[in-house]
């Protein structure tokens, strides 16, 4: 069974405590400061009033870090380059320090009684006594964005919301403070339900991250819906029924994954799957993957819906030179797709065709784009049948799209905030408006050099046996020189049973077909894989082995960095 809140209990020695009451019994009695820190999307107005009230014994005196930021225009000043305005779809990721809000920091004295409560993003560099960080999951800023609520965005407080700036400037620096406060909180509330909030103690949750960087886990998964979704979670794994479609599962994207800490569904707190890399990375990652990506968890499991819904845009990612120059990433976004699922008829794009020609295609998406003329995107990229099972290499500039009626697991890098589209159908988006076309970045990437028999023989690969054993084999379905990760892939039969060892680097695992698997560490750990469920086995692990369920042929895909 598919589990939708995968959950695994706090270290022994953590305090979980549910409530304002509960939360506010943590505090001291003696005179201090308390610094709460967090994203926008906290309702910091509601956080500070519930603590006043919660603190009824205390004498509370509130400070609100939002009323001294500087001014919204010197703000975008520090924060936005020139050629980030020029750009109407992407920017390069900020690497602003957060004390960029403030011009003069607020002055917070220990009172001489009571608790004051400095709050708001940016709270933490006012001196304290104690730190707690208040946060929603991600997922929470980007609905509210696209909602259009107003202070949503960081250090903007009452205008209108720009998702771009969520994305590009926003996240990069309140991901960079929190992970820098990591080490030194005194607590965490998780205040997705900021009547009831979960608060679970900053030495409790640096021992549960230990404790979770060392054995098998599981991200909480949840999907999104876009113009081109389709409705096979629904129907299948039980997500949001009443939505509009179930187009990109958040199985495993690191910078928004979070794991679920606690003892039943409303004694939980969801905590950044990104913490346990930044506090643990040796274990999470290993040694050498650390050294080469620092704390960035560099891969990612999604999935990309199509099950009766559209074609998904033709498009490519930046090349690693662009990304690393224009947009700030340090490595690049190749992807792969494997068919979980295709349907008759159902084709993947990939790659050009080998009579195609630039300049007629470049003036083709011009067409689309600025005069809504259709255009025939197979005249030139290739169309491969969409196989259950097969896996299709998409290095970076590589032309590529899902077609309607497919269940692809995208298996990726980590960066995926840069779809350079070529064409997108004409399709609307869910405003009515033209889906955007950033497509002169898209061939200022493009990969021109390989096409036609090469595309098939490069990027759809045939599986190679490398290691087998009774009832079982492991088969390499993916490798490029060009791309840093690798994809394998498992065969067993029922009850068989395959040993393998993360030999110093995490391994991320996915079942693809059956009804799952058992897998055992050799530190005694035990952790059930249920079909479409997606575990990542961090470094430390070592040793472990896969037992397949008993009721069939189970194929578990595994995917490491090379």
């Amino acid at each position: 069974m598919y589990r939708l809140d995968p959950r695994y209990a706090p270290a022994p020695q953590a305090v979980l405590t549910v409530g304002w009451q509960e939360a506010a019994a943590q505090l001291p009695s003696e005179p201090a400061v308390l610094a709460v820190e967090g994203p926008p999307s906290v309702d910091w107005d509601a956080l500070a009033e519930h603590l006043r009230r919660a603190l009824t014994a205390t004498p509370v005196t509130l400070l609100d870090v939002r009323g001294h930021y500087a001014p919204p225009a010197e703000i975008r000043t520090r924060t936005e380059r020139p050629e980030d305005e020029e750009d109407p779809y992407f920017r390069k990721l900020a690497d602003n320090p957060l004390d960029d809000l403030f011009d003069t920091l607020p002055a917070a004295a220990r009172p001489d009684e009571g608790l004051l409560v400095v709050y708001g993003p940016g709270a933490a560099l006012v001196d304290h006594d104690l730190l707690w960080y208040a946060d929603v999951p991600k997922r929470y800023a980007e609905a509210a964005a696209v909602a259009g609520t107003a202070g949503t965005n960081l250090g903007l407080p009452g205008e209108k919301p720009d998702l771009r700036r969520l994305f590009y400037a926003d996240w990069p620096m309140l991901d960079r403070h929190r992970d820098a406060l990591a080490p030194r909180l005194d607590g965490w509330l998780d205040l997705q339900d900021p009547d009831r909030p979960v608060w679970l103690d900053g030495p409790g949750l640096r021992a549960t991250y230990a404790a979770l960087a060392r054995r098998p886990v599981r991200t909480r998964p949840y999907f999104n819906s876009t113009p081109w979704g389709g409705h096979w979670a629904q129907r299948t794994l039980g997500f949001s029924p009443d939505a509009r479609n179930t187009a990109l599962g958040y199985e495993l994207i690191a910078p928004e994954a979070g794991i679920l800490v606690g003892t039943g569904p409303r004694a939980q707190a969801e905590v950044p799957f990104q913490l346990m890399c930044v506090l643990e990375p040796q274990s999470v990652l290993g040694a050498e993957v650390h050294a080469r990506f620092g704390t960035s968890f560099p891969l990612r499991f999604d999935y990309l819906d199509t099950v009766g819904g559209g074609n998904l845009s033709v498009h490519c990612h930046p090349k690693e030179p662009y990304m690393r120059e224009r947009f700030g990433w340090p490595y690049t976004q190749h992807e792969t797709y494997y068919m979980t699922l295709g349907g008759p008829g159902a084709k993947v794009f990939l790659g050009l065709r080998e009579d195609a020609d630039v300049d007629v295609f470049r003036e083709q998406v011009r067409q689309a784009a600025t005069e809504g003329r259709p255009m025939n995107p197979e005249d030139h990229v290739r169309a491969f049948p969409a196989e259950q099972g097969q896996l299709f290499m998409i290095p970076a500039g590589t032309p590529h799209a899902s077609g309607a009626g497919n269940l692809v697991l995208e298996i990726s890098a980590t960066p995926y905030l840069y779809s350079l589209r070529f064409y997108d159908w004409l399709r609307p988006d869910a405003d009515g408006n033209p889906r955007p076309l950033p497509y002169e970045h898209g061939f200022a990437n493009l990969e021109t050099g390989r096409r036609g028999a090469a595309v098939a023989r490069d990027l759809v690969q045939q599986p190679r046996t490398v290691r087998e054993g009774t009832g079982w084999r492991e088969e390499v379905i993916g490798a490029l020189d060009e791309m840093f990760y690798e994809v394998r892939r498992y065969v067993l039969d029922a009850g068989a049973e395959a040993d393998d060892d993360t030999a110093g680097r995490f391994h991320i695992l996915n079942v693809v077909e059956g009804d799952g698997v058992t897998v055992h560490t050799a530190a005694g750990d035990r952790h059930e894989l249920a079909y479409a469920e997606t575990l990542t086995v961090p470094a430390a692990v070592g040793g472990y082995r896969l037992r397949a369920a008993d009721g069939g042929p189970v194929r578990v895909v595994k995917a490491l960095v090379r």
